[in-house]
């Protein structure tokens, strides 16, 4: 079809238009980013200050029965549980005999029964793990995954005190405390909570946590972490007797030092989890979790020991500053 003087018109206002859009897109790009990094500090300051809650139902809960149960389990794993109570919760760990990392979970009591508490995330169930070690003790473990009621309140360590819902800290999300139920009550429970504290989403709690220097298992870890490599010493009791793992533990705290750690730091630009951190002495560590708040990328780091204290700096060129956790 031939082109006429209106065609040609509109063809040039469609170009320019084009144009207008190439050029508005990093503006709206940045704009996009902005946002995420509002709610992201938005989240953080929510979270971190008590007034949100987070759903935690499709953590894996595990229960642990018998006469032995709670002898049982303090023979295995680094926490103490001699002291275990009602609303008092417990980190814990799985370690092998080595002393290597093999799971993380919270050990808290509902209604009487003990209850695993584990971040699904976590390529290991504990229920797996534990079930070789029963052997002919008075001990049956159950995988009850979605039959409780789970909601975390990382901000708080103060009971909402929901009618038909036990209260156990800190929470399985580190700092806090969890409200758990049945699964029955799972409707009636967050509505209660929806009534005073603001719902976060998975991002959301994912922002708190790096932002809070909180480890996570399976993405801040890999196989053959000891517990202070992976900045997981405050889920084990020095103080108690053995368990799997203590001796090499023990070894490490008393004669020498870890061969890494994970440290929280902050750069000005986009950093992105994977990228490697290198100092002037050389390859120093990896990134392994950020996101995005005040304008900076908050970060956790697996460093080095001997790098610990160099200026560090990714892959893109982004200087990495030590911050204080959230």
């Amino acid at each position: 079809m031939a082109l006429s003087l209106g065609n040609l018109a509109t063809r040039d206002a469609r170009r320019l238009d084009r144009g207008s859009v190439v050029r508005r897109r990093p503006e709206r790009e940045a704009a996009t980013k902005a946002r995420y990094a509002h709610r992201m500090r938005r989240a953080i300051e929510l979270l971190g200050s008590g007034q949100a809650f987070a759903h935690l139902s499709d953590w894996r809960s595990v229960t642990v029965r018998g006469s032995e149960a709670i002898p049982w389990l303090n023979d295995l794993v680094s926490a103490d549980l001699n002291d275990l109570r009602p609303a008092v919760a417990r980190p814990s760990l799985l370690l092998s005999p080595t002393g290597s990392v093999l799971a993380g979970f919270t050990v808290t009591l509902v209604e009487g029964v003990v209850v695993l508490l584990q971040d699904p995330r976590q390529p290991r169930s504990i229920a797996t793990l534990l079930e070789p070690y029963v052997v002919s003790s008075d001990v049956e473990l159950s995988d009850r995954t979605g039959g409780y009621s789970v909601f975390g309140l990382p901000g708080t360590a103060e009971d909402p005190e929901i009618s038909g819902a036990t209260w156990s800290t800190p929470s399985c999300l580190g700092t806090g405390g969890d409200l758990i139920g049945r699964r029955e009550d799972h409707d009636r429970i967050a509505t209660r909570l929806s009534d005073a504290f603001t719902l976060a989403g998975d991002e959301d709690v994912e922002a708190w946590r790096i932002a809070a220097a909180i480890p996570r298992i399976g993405v801040d870890t890999s196989d053959g972490d000891l517990p202070a490599e992976a900045g997981l010493d405050r889920a084990v009791s020095f103080d108690k007797g053995c368990f799997l793992g203590q001796e090499a533990v023990a070894k490490m705290r008393n004669l020498g030092h870890p061969r890494r750690l994970l440290a929280a730091l902050e750069g000005d630009g986009a950093v992105a989890a994977g990228e490697t951190v290198s100092s002037s002495a050389g390859e120093s560590g990896v990134v392994t979790s950020v996101t995005r708040a005040n304008g900076s990328s908050l970060a956790l780091a697996r460093i080095r020991w001997e790098h610990r204290d160099a200026v560090l700096r990714t892959s893109g060129g982004i200087l990495l500053r030590p911050r204080i956790p959230a």
